[in-house]
């Protein structure tokens, strides 16, 4: 008997304390030099600033990801141009255990069009410069991706 196709009635994955790591994507969407932040509002990291993103679904490219995910969080188009860096999040719980564990692909993202505003499980939204960022209570590893964004951003120039 050949195997026939089936729709994948599993439940989704947990966050929390996954079978595997889970596949982000992130968005670095600059606008006359500041950059797009949101604030999440749900764990993990309820409360901090951090990169417009969210976990890739299954069947979708990870550049329509990133365009989808902005788009959820910030009301906000964007293009994605290239990738920025790929960055883990590995969160162990107070016994050690990984409660949480991302792989997360960055992208610079040119910004296309919208309004911005916090949607989804977004608490907050906005741009700042990197002076303001000090201020924040940014996501741990945010700041090198942050970096490692300008970096290639004046690289681009710089030809």
């Amino acid at each position: 008997m050949q195997d026939q196709p089936h729709e994948n009635t599993a439940s989704k994955p947990s966050r929390r304390y996954p079978e595997r790591p889970l596949l982000g994507v992130g968005a670095l969407v600059f606008r006359d030099g500041e950059l797009l932040l949101i604030q999440r509002g749900q764990e993990p990291l309820k409360g901090w600033w951090t990169l417009p993103g969210g976990l890739v679904e299954v069947g979708e490219r990870l550049e329509a990801a990133v365009r989808r995910e902005t788009l959820e969080e910030t009301g906000l188009h964007v293009a994605p141009s290239a990738i920025v860096t790929v960055f883990e999040r590995i969160m162990p719980d107070g016994a050690g255990r990984t409660e949480f564990h991302y792989v997360i692909v960055d992208y610079l993202c040119e910004l296309e069009s919208g309004e911005l505003r916090a949607a989804s499980d977004v608490a907050d939204a906005g741009w700042f410069a990197p002076q303001q960022m000090q201020s924040l209570q940014i996501a741990p590893g945010t700041p090198g991706v942050i970096r490692k964004a300008i970096e290639l951003l004046e690289s681009r120039k710089a030809r």
